[in-house]
């Protein structure tokens, strides 16, 4: 009687503020916005100061795939951990080491001591520290708005990369030619501090302890299962493996493509990824404002694929500011679509003591590959054009998601209504 007036207590509170904003989410929204501004800026003066010490894309891509490596090795574990902890400590503990790392490199910038070593050790501590705190805020979320708003919510969510895309990137490039690296390295590790202060002030529910206790293992294994007993999101886990493997080697290459040419260069750089974090507010910005019924998300979702892998694909091909600008615009429009209606639908069918892991899972099997993507993508840009390696990786991307979109389990995942369907339906689908 005691744990089931526990558990009333802890879940229903969320539910006594049915409003998408709330002091702990506006709290959550704030201070992920400080943080991600400043982790654009700190990525894009280590791009820019790597080619420029050591001239090599492989040493850059190697060095974005030390950062990558760990968040997707710890991801499933931590998972685990995030569902049986104070979620909030989580995030705080999380971007204060984070920021201590990143100052640390700062400092030593500016004493004129540093070297490769230290910024790829600062950048395993970003991936550890990451592999905690992602998993935090997509299993937080749904305890902090309303059920009816986690589509308007993830949207308005997924607008804290988008704006710090737009101011990170936008300032980035000309921040790095007018001030150089070390102070961005500053900025970013001030950013990640004032976050875990802020966030210090965020309620989020406990999840109630189990009435008979669970080993750490078995706890693993269950959200494994519980992720491969829904085909649509064991179709989605593959698929994104395979997707994200080639997306990130046109990625990684975008910023040696904007080194190579002199018309280009890092100010252009920093344009072109604006108006791309342009594409995903507005696209965003739609999905939040508008009620869109859950039998028309995948369709939506397809459209959206489909557009955003055709106009990355065609990005390299005519080197024009205005081109890419435009090019890069739609893409970003069509990869918000994709990303809110994932995680909402994720959100919306995973019960509060799984979400951990399976967010945990998810960060894992998706982004599995990914530092051999970036390690990849660099080396074969010393061997190959820059541009016909971009060109093949998003174009193969495009081709990969048309088996996923013709998967009827996986339409039938996207197009989840909470209000009128089970889990059942979807582990019968």
């Amino acid at each position: 009687m005691k744990q089931e007036t526990v558990v009333e207590t802890i879940v229903s509170e969320p539910e006594k503020e049915l409003r998408l904003w709330n002091k702990n989410s506006i709290l959550l929204w704030q201070g992920l916005l400080v943080s991600a501004v400043g982790s654009v800026v700190y990525e894009i003066a280590l791009g820019f100061w790597v080619l420029a010490v050591t001239g090599s894309t492989a040493l850059m891509g190697t060095l974005m795939a030390a950062s990558a490596a760990p968040r997707i090795i710890l991801s499933p574990f931590a998972g685990v951990l995030v569902d049986r902890s104070d979620r909030r400590w989580i995030l705080v503990i999380m971007d204060f080491i984070r920021g201590v790392a990143v100052v640390g490199v700062a400092i030593a910038a500016y004493a004129g001591t540093i070297e490769i070593w230290m910024v790829f050790a600062a950048g395993v501590v970003i991936g550890v520290c990451g592999a905690f705190f992602q998993p935090a805020v997509g299993s937080a979320i749904p305890d902090l708005v309303p059920k009816t708003k986690i589509v308007q919510a993830n949207s308005f969510f997924g607008m804290i990369h988008s704006f710090s895309g737009i101011i990170g990137n936008s300032a980035g490039g000309f921040l790095y030619a007018l001030l150089g690296a070390p102070l961005m390295f500053l900025v970013n590790g001030i950013s990640y501090i004032f976050s875990a202060v802020t966030e210090l002030f965020i309620s989020i529910p406990r999840i109630p302890a189990r009435a008979v206790k669970v080993t750490f293992w078995d706890d693993l294994k269950s959200g494994l299962r519980f992720a491969w007993d829904i085909a649509g999101l064991r179709f989605l886990l593959i698929a994104a493996a395979i997707l994200n493997f080639f997306a990130i080697i046109g990625v990684v290459l975008l910023l040696p493509l904007f080194e190579k040419y002199a018309h280009l260069g890092p100010e252009k750089y920093g344009i072109m990824m604006g108006l791309f974090t342009g594409g995903l507010v507005a696209g965003m910005s739609v999905t939040s404002s508008l009620n869109i019924q859950p039998d028309k998300r995948f369709f939506l979702l397809a459209v959206s694929a489909i557009v955003n892998s055709v106009a990355m694909s065609l990005l390299p091909l005519y080197l024009n500011i205005l081109y890419m600008s435009a090019l890069v615009f739609v893409a970003g429009f069509g990869n918000a679509i994709i990303n809110v209606f994932i995680s909402a639908t994720i959100q919306l069918t995973v019960p509060q003591d799984m979400r951990g892991k399976v967010f945990g899972l998810i960060g894992t099997i998706a982004g599995g590959l990914t530092p051999v993507a970036m390690a990849l993508g660099g080396l074969l840009a010393e061997f190959i054009p820059v541009r016909v390696v971009i060109f093949s990786g998003f174009a193969i991307t495009g081709i990969s998601f048309i088996p996923l979109l013709l998967q009827k389990p996986f339409r039938d995942f996207i197009n989840f209504n909470p209000e009128t369907q089970s889990m059942e339906d979807l582990i019968k689908s």
